[in-house]
């Protein structure tokens, strides 16, 4: 019997859990004002670091960011992480975090933003915190109160959002207790070979004043940020624009992807830092700016270039973000000034464009949110866009079934308002609330001589450049020192230029609030930046909508687990065979349970571990770790099977070594309980 929408609504508001309100977030008509310092105190900075994981269920979870519906997890490869820093200095301090997910959506921003204000207080809230992403394609979708984003997840994922809240929120606190003494670094370079611009067509549209600044139709420019403390450098984050999208939309390992690989390379390759053992020394974060037409899937088709393998094209691309990071970082000056930050709300939807911000001097409108049917395509270098609409024949989506057919046809107003797009789904009229947020916030941090334009939207390099130029101005400092913080505290999909939006390329369908959106931002950002460099107050304009409260989810949860006849939890189906030499591929499969019972969030599924000379055994990897790959698959009803690949360093000590798995099984009875299985030893010579 087909269920109708508000009874589905009507269940998922009473069964939803409550989001627990500890202090009221500010109202709209609440002001604020940047009020920093000309300078750091005569103590200079203090700074913290702090990181956490991310990673949520590996199994039967549908993954954010190409959605498509049959992309759902089956194991690990590089699990994602939050990492924060604070930086203070005077009487002011300033929160960033880069988490690897594939957006901060304005739930988990909110989410944040309450659980910070119930441990902290009102020293950090959504003034002075900025949480970015650096948009994996490969992590777990769900987490989102805006029903366009869990079309293909088929509905809200508590377990999602819990992990993505709790990890970063875990990561600012350990900054926070890790605040002292440190001085910064600001340097600078250029990475020509990490990324390729995917819409050359409606970039070429632009003027030559902006293609100039770009000739490669890239953005090169690599900015990185050294954090010493006690004469040792402690960490680093490196903004760089490129998509996080090298491996493909056929991939179920969830992967950082190629910042992950970045991070990884900067962490564990050279500065031996092992997740699992607690506070690390250093703390490496590649950032995003202005990546919306940047793939680095350089031969302009999915998994291609430099190599044919998703894998190994992560890992290169990661590889040359972390050298360029490197390299910048060798030429660093030291650099002081102030922290501080202001934000604000805007309504995307209904912002009225004075003629200074738009290409023809006329006064414009922006519109309610609709995708173009460039959206629905996709993109062909990177992979296709939602699922499923129009829905073919034959095919189900009980979310869509639950809540309606988002391609009706849109008003002629709107179509005019969003022309020349071809609408093909009015996502802003849809019932029971708009299937995107039009009320998002805009955000400038200042870290010393840096500043950051922070939005909830993938901006071309163009639309980059020009919020750049306008904040520059703004502030009246030179646009070198100003970054666009994209895929900053919302989402909201992409950000053109004008011309571009007139190709209706992917970009274009996908710049949901029509062709001056970007003149918006323009206005808007100068209007903020305005108020930040005089020391003005400013209102927190309209409040965001809450409707967690509307969040229907149709994916069935896991039941009790079960073994195979004869067998236990923890049995080891295939053994690691009894010897390999360095550089090959050991492996081995255990009975094991649903992912879901546990996902082990800071934790592990698999050690590697070596026999010592006292006959102990100690860790020397584990899954979440690159070398290691954790594949999940069901057999029958309820039964799991957990297999493992160790890729064996070619420098590795010999000796004789084991797989040790740990999970948890549910049983009939509710109870979970945790079990590890234990693989026979084998040597490397």
């Amino acid at each position: 019997m087909p269920v109708s929408r508000r009874t589905v609504l009507a269940r998922a508001a009473a069964g939803s859990a409550t989001l627990a309100a500890a202090a009221a977030l500010p109202a709209a008509t609440e002001t604020f004002g940047a009020t920093a310092a000309a300078a750091p105190a005569s103590g200079g900075y203090r700074i913290g670091l702090g990181i956490s994981d991310l990673t949520g269920p590996a199994a039967e979870c549908g993954m954010m960011g190409y959605s498509q519906l049959e992309q759902t997890t089956a194991g690990i490869h590089l699990r994602p992480r939050a990492r924060a820093f604070v930086f203070a200095a005077a009487d002011r301090r300033i929160v960033y975090v880069v988490a690897e997910n594939g957006m901060i959506f304005q739930s988990v921003h909110r989410g944040v933003m309450l659980e910070l204000a119930r441990r902290f207080g009102g020293l950090y809230t959504e003034q002075n915190v900025m949480l970015t992403s650096t948009h994996s394609h490969a992590t777990c979708g769900g987490s989102s109160h805006d029903y366009a984003y869990n079309l293909s997840i088929l509905g809200f994922q508590q377990q999602v959002y819990d992990a993505e809240v709790n990890g970063i929120v875990e990561a600012i606190e350990a900054a926070h207790d890790d605040l002292g003494p440190a001085t910064l670094a600001l340097g600078r370079t250029e990475l020509h070979d990490a990324s390729v611009n995917r819409s050359r067509v409606a970039f070429e549209r632009n003027p030559e004043t902006d293609k100039g600044h770009f000739p490669d139709a890239i953005d090169p420019a690599v900015t990185a940020l050294s954090i010493v403390k006690g004469g040792k450098q402690v960490g680093a984050i490196t903004w760089y624009a490129t998509h996080n999208t090298s491996m493909s939309n056929s991939n179920r390992l969830i992967s950082s992807d190629n910042k992950g690989y970045a991070s990884f390379a900067h962490e564990h390759i050279e500065h031996d830092v092992r997740y699992l053992d607690g506070r690390p020394d250093f703390i490496a974060a590649f950032a995003q700016t202005n990546a919306g037409d940047m793939s680095p899937n350089l031969n302009l088709r999915p998994t291609s270039g430099p190599t044919e393998d998703e894998f190994e094209n992560t890992r290169i691309i990661g590889e040359r973000q972390y050298a360029a990071s490197k390299a910048a970082l060798a030429q660093a000056r030291s650099i002081e000034g102030p922290v501080d930050a202001l934000l604000c709300y805007i309504d995307l939807a209904d912002i009225a464009v004075d003629g200074r911000f738009t290409p023809d001097g006329q006064p414009r409108h922006t519109a309610p949110a609709a995708a173009g049917v460039a959206l629905i395509a996709g993109s062909v270098e990177d992979g296709p866009g939602l699922p499923g609409l129009p829905i073919p024949e034959g095919v189900r989506n009980p979310f869509l079934e639950a809540l309606g057919d988002p391609t009706a046809p849109a008003p002629a107003w709107l179509a005019d308002a969003q022309a020349p797009k071809a609408i093909v789904a009015p996502l802003g009229l849809m019932p029971p609330a708009p299937w995107v947020p039009n009320i998002v916030p805009i955000q400038i941090v200042r870290i010393g001589e840096l500043y950051l334009a922070g939005g909830g939207g993938e901006f071309t390099i163009v639309s980059g450049l020009r919020i750049r130029r306008a904040v520059a101005a703004a502030l009246g400092v030179d646009v070198e020192q100003v970054l666009m913080q994209g895929y900053a505290n919302a989402y909201h999909e992409y950000v053109t230029t004008p011309e571009e939006y007139d190709a209706q390329q992917y970009e274009g369908g996908s710049t949901l609030f029509g062709r001056y959106t970007l003149p918006a931002y323009l206005q808007e950002f100068t209007r903020l930046a305005s108020a930040f460099a005089a020391r003005q107050s400013i209102r927190r304009g309209p409040a965001p909508r809450d409707i967690s409260q509307l969040q229907p989810n149709f994916v069935p949860a896991p039941g009790p687990d079960a073994t195979p006849p004869g067998r236990a939890f923890g049995d080891v189906l295939s053994q690691p065979a009894p010897t390999y030499a360095p550089g090959e591929r050991a492996a081995a499969e255990f009975v094991s349970a649903h992912p879901k019972h546990n996902p082990r969030r800071n934790g592990t599924f698999l050690e590697v571990q070596r026999r010592t000379a006292s006959g102990a055994w100690t860790r020397v990897a584990n899954e979440g770790e690159w070398a290691v790959r954790y594949h999940w698959s069901r057999r029958g009803a309820a039964e799991s099977v957990a297999g493992f690949t160790w890729d064996i360093p070619g420098d590795v000590e010999p000796g004789h070594y084991r797989f040790v798995h740990y999970a948890d099984a549910l049983g009939a009875d509710g109870a979970l309980r945790p079990f590890t299985g234990t693989s026979d030893e084998f040597e490397i010579g």
